[in-house]
């Protein structure tokens, strides 16, 4: 069988033809541009003959620096006809972490979006050996003496004018094209060491794309999708590329910051994401829900318990539902639900998946009351994403679903969660070492994540296991559990929970600031900036009964003793966060060494 993604674009467009394949709202634009299949295919076509005319080899590798648009998978599918093998790279990178992935896949060819990002570039093209060519996305202004950068739309125009011969080399090269072909290599974004890539050839996403199929049955060629997550992150990479594989239209987002306008003017059925865009709409709706009164107050409630009971208890398990309580529901959904889904952009949602961190319970069974599907999964980079998800039915909230199908899980030591399937990485790129200390003597990836099987066979995460700290007194704490659970809460935007070999467990908190602001305004708190704010004694008893509330179910030794309010926030270019948003421990007791030795003083 042919490699699914190699022919993907072609076939799809001999289906298709003129409907929609994508759209993309330009920066600058108001308006969301469709794009055909039919025209997909010419821009692949064109893409993929210039490669050739340029002179690149099968297997020849290419890396791709930018935010999601269009081009990145104009030159993915360019590269898979091609043999090639496109390597994403996070919009958000340093100079220096380009340069890295650039020489560790000894990558020809660049491609840029923006020119803050060429500008960048050029700092280290001269540190980078294999690269003999840029390609910008946008019109840039070039530096003095760049004679190897050209723009996309050159390339296309290039590949236009192919003649035959180039043109046959392509569908030779297509069609030589084997399950065993390197796809792409993800770079993880490493809250340890430096990045890793992880290969996957062709043969994970043939079997990535088959048995997401057969799990997600609710999907189909009539659904919408918004490409929100960076491309150059697995999960949105091989969503999307499901996304197309059924036919669906996806709508590319250029900014995550215009993610809520952009659900408005597209509503999707469905869309991919993070615990934290989940976490943001909870606290928005329980914010609103807080100003209710009277009549209103007591709907809102009474919908709630109506969809908990609907929604969890019956539909959950796959029961029929009662007559009166299926049309108590649908009132409550009209005069509830409805508007609330419309205000967040998905008045026809069908289903979120969401991974990448722990989403507390209490947001998924609120979410769920209200109508909105969330699929909680499990997945990494080295299992080309999803490993197990909710199934549609009988799945228990708590848990990250079930395996899919064909895919192993086992617990090994540790409780570390071992998998073994088809859509497992070969290894580690140029690192044999890696590679060999990520697989158990007979064939298992470790996922350094700790976890347990239920006996239904639902997978529970417990915590990643390179995160587990143990107090001096000998207890163990699970941080991602405790940052989680106070992620619900309105007024904490981002949490290190802090404790290894120390006497208690503590917190470095940022505050929502915008929230915080209008708690003041409303309490009549003067402050003179932030940092006053955070120092003022009614906010910080706030904070601490908010805290002591949500931390009711932990064990005592486990809860936050002591906490410390940050007036700016973590961030990817301080090195406190990687590029999937995961906080970096390490950099953060070092860039908070002062104020973490002074709750402990």
């Amino acid at each position: 069988m042919a490699n699914i993604l190699t022919n993907l674009i072609h076939r799809q467009a001999e289906k298709y033809g003129d409907r929609e394949a994508y759209s993309y709202k330009a920066t600058g634009t108001e308006t969301w541009e469709p794009t055909s299949w039919s025209d997909l295919r010419h821009k692949v076509d064109s893409v993929a003959r210039a490669f050739e005319i340029l002179g690149y080899k099968e297997s020849d590798h290419i890396a791709i620096f930018s935010a999601n648009r269009p081009e990145i998978l104009i030159t993915d599918f360019a590269a898979y006809a091609n043999r090639m093998v496109p390597i994403p790279i996070y919009s958000t990178s340093t100079a220096d972490q380009v340069a890295y992935i650039v020489n560790d896949a000894s990558c020809h060819i660049l491609f840029v979006g923006t020119q803050a990002q060429y500008d960048l570039v050029r700092t280290v093209a001269d540190k980078c050996p294999s690269l003999r060519q840029i390609v910008t996305m946008d019109e840039v202004q070039l530096q003095e003496g760049d004679t190897t950068t050209m723009p996309f739309s050159s390339l296309i125009a290039l590949g236009e004018k192919a003649g035959e011969a180039t043109i046959a080399e392509v569908d030779r090269r297509t069609g030589a094209s084997e399950a065993e072909d390197i796809a792409t290599i993800i770079y993880t974004s490493g809250t340890t060491g430096e990045p890793k890539g992880a290969v996957l050839p062709h043969s994970c996403f043939n079997t990535a794309m088959e048995i997401h199929r057969e799990r997600l049955t609710q999907l189909n060629d009539s659904d919408t999708s918004i490409c929100f997550l960076p491309l150059s992150h697995i999960f949105e990479k091989a969503w999307t590329y499901f996304c197309l594989y059924s036919g669906m239209r996806v709508a590319i987002n250029n900014d995550p910051h215009d993610i809520q306008r952009s659900l408005r003017e597209v509503k999707p059925t469905c869309m991919c994401s993070v615990p934290r865009f989940w976490e943001k709409v909870y606290t928005s709706v329980q914010e609103k829900l807080s100003e209710m009164k009277g009549i209103r107050k007591w709907i809102a409630t009474r919908a709630l318990t109506c969809g908990r009971l609907r929604n969890l208890h019956y539909k959950r398990l796959g029961l029929p539902i009662p007559r009166l309580l299926e049309w108590r529901y649908r009132f409550f959904d009209k005069k509830v639900f409805a508007p609330m889904r419309r205000a967040i952009g998905i008045p026809n949602g069908k289903m979120f998946p969401t991974a990448g961190a722990p989403l507390s319970a209490n947001i998924v069974e609120f979410l769920q009351s209200c109508g909105i599907d969330i699929i909680i999964g499990y997945g990494l980079s080295e299992t080309t994403a999803t490993v197990t998800c909710y199934p549609d039915t009988d799945f228990v909230i708590g848990s990250v679903g079930t395996t899919l199908p064909g895919i192993q899980v086992k617990i090994g030591e540790e409780n570390e969660i071992l998998v073994k399937g088809a859509t497992v990485m070969r290894g580690y790129y140029n690192k044999p070492e890696a590679t060999e200390e990520a697989f158990t003597a007979d064939g298992w990836f470790r996922t350094g994540d700790a976890g347990y099987i239920d006996a239904e066979g639902n997978l529970v995460l417990t915590e990643r296991i390179k995160d587990l700290f143990k107090t001096s007194n000998g207890k163990y704490i699970a941080p991602q559990a405790l940052e989680s659970r106070l992620g619900e809460d309105k007024y904490i935007d981002q949490v290190a929970v802090i404790g290894d070999k120390r006497k208690y467990v503590t917190a470095i908190i940022i505050p929502a600031f915008e929230a915080l602001k209008e708690y003041a305004r409303k309490k009549h708190i003067q402050y003179q900036n932030i940092e006053d704010l955070l120092r003022n004694i009614d906010i910080r008893t706030m904070i601490q009964e908010r805290i002591d509330k949500l931390q009711e179910s932990f064990a005592g030794f486990e809860r936050i003793k002591k906490f410390t309010l940050l007036p700016r926030a973590f961030t990817m270019e301080a090195g406190e966060l990687t590029n999937t948003l995961k906080i970096k421990r390490k950099v953060i007791n070092s860039h908070y060494a002062r104020e973490i030795d002074a709750m402990y003083a």
